[in-house]
Formats: structure tokens, C-alpha cells, sequence
């Protein structure tokens, strides 16, 4: 039994705080040190093309964050993850300024994208498990008032995301419909990683 074990969530992300205090984990925050865009461009070849399914850059991106954060302690049970959003064929990072995300969500609209979000559980410096999830969420056709007012009342909290919506609260108006799970576009797939903690009796089963 790993009970009493210590679980370190390895990422800066607000929504990722949140859910896990939410469903009762007991977990401290070290923000992995790993260079993000080294590690995409990686993913690519001399073309310009993605090595890779989209999915799996998200995966690779949560096991380094993951193994990161392990190796500094690797008595800790420690939890990555992070989410890549695919769009007209490219992968979209974090908006780098309000006017950036304003012009995101206006190609978002009347078309939709799929958010593939993934987490991984390191222990000693090596993955012990990971797992991806994927939603497709369908944009309406939304006017550029209601975007005005989406943007005016959300402010730089658009900046947390790299879809630039906060599901939780106006940002659900920017969708007609959302295909798959609520805490994979929130940023992780929580009920596997649940599962998993129970399963090596890190938490209550």
C-alpha cells in the first residue's frame, strides 16, 4: 500500500490544480523545466512535416515533463501533462497576447478542432504510465460583438489556454457541441489517472 506516497504534479496549470484538489488528491505543484519548443521541433522533419501523430506530441510532452520533475524527486509519485491543439492541420500553442487570442478564436468560428490531452505518472526519473484522450469541439458561428464581450470579460485568463476559452465559465458559449470527455478539453484526462492511482494504491480504491 503507497497510501502515505508523496505526488507532485509537475505542471504551472491552473485548470490541472484545480481538478485534482477537486477530486481530493493530496499532491504538491514543481513546475517541470523542459524546453517545450526544442522538443516539438524535434517532432519534425527537414520538410517541415510532423513525425508524429498530433496526439503523440502531446504524450511525449506530458513523459518529459513527467520525467523531469522525477528525476529531482524520485521518491515522489510524479503527474505531467499537457494538452496540443490541432487546427487546419498545424498545432496551435498558448496565444502569446490577448490580441493573438482574439484573432485564434475568429478562425475558430463556425469550424471545428480536436484537443488531444495527455498524462503520465513517473517514478524514479521513469514513466511508470501515460495515457492520451482526445475531444473534438465544434465552434459556432458566433458574432463579433459576442467575441468582443468574450474577450473583454475574460481578460488574460484567455492566455491559460491554448484554445483561449475557459470552459468552466463564458467560454462555453463559443461551442455548438463538444465530442468527448470535460476534463480533456479542461487539460488532462483525470478519470484515467484516477483510475491508475487506485490501481497502484496510491489512493482509496
Amino acid at each position: 500500500m503507497r497510501l502515505d506516497a508523496e505526488i507532485i504534479l509537475a505542471s504551472g496549470s491552473r485548470a490541472r490544480r484545480v481538478m485534482l484538489h477537486g477530486a481530493g488528491v493530496s499532491f504538491s505543484v514543481v513546475k517541470a523545466d523542459v524546453d517545450e519548443d526544442a522538443v516539438r521541433t524535434a517532432l519534425y522533419d527537414d520538410s517541415g512535416a510532423l513525425t508524429v501523430d498530433a496526439a503523440d506530441v502531446a504524450e511525449i510532452l506530458a513523459v518529459a515533463k513527467a520525467e523531469a520533475v522525477s528525476r529531482q524527486h524520485p521518491e515522489a509519485y510524479v503527474i505531467g501533462g499537457d494538452q496540443v491543439l490541432a487546427f487546419c492541420d498545424a498545432l496551435l500553442t498558448k496565444p502569446k497576447d490577448e490580441a493573438a487570442a482574439r484573432r485564434q478564436l475568429a478562425a475558430f468560428r463556425g469550424r471545428s478542432h480536436a484537443l488531444h490531452s495527455a498524462v503520465a505518472l513517473a517514478l524514479g526519473g521513469e514513466t511508470l504510465w501515460s495515457t492520451v484522450d482526445t475531444a473534438e469541439l465544434h465552434v459556432r458561428d458566433f458574432s463579433d460583438a459576442f467575441l468582443d464581450d468574450y474577450m473583454r470579460h475574460a481578460g488574460p485568463a484567455v492566455l491559460e489556454s491554448v484554445g483561449a476559452y475557459l470552459l468552466e465559465g463564458r467560454g462555453i458559449q463559443l461551442f455548438d457541441a463538444i465530442d468527448g470527455d470535460y476534463f480533456t478539453v479542461l487539460g488532462m484526462p483525470l478519470l484515467p489517472l484516477l483510475a491508475e492511482l487506485r490501481a497502484r494504491n496510491i489512493l482509496l480504491s
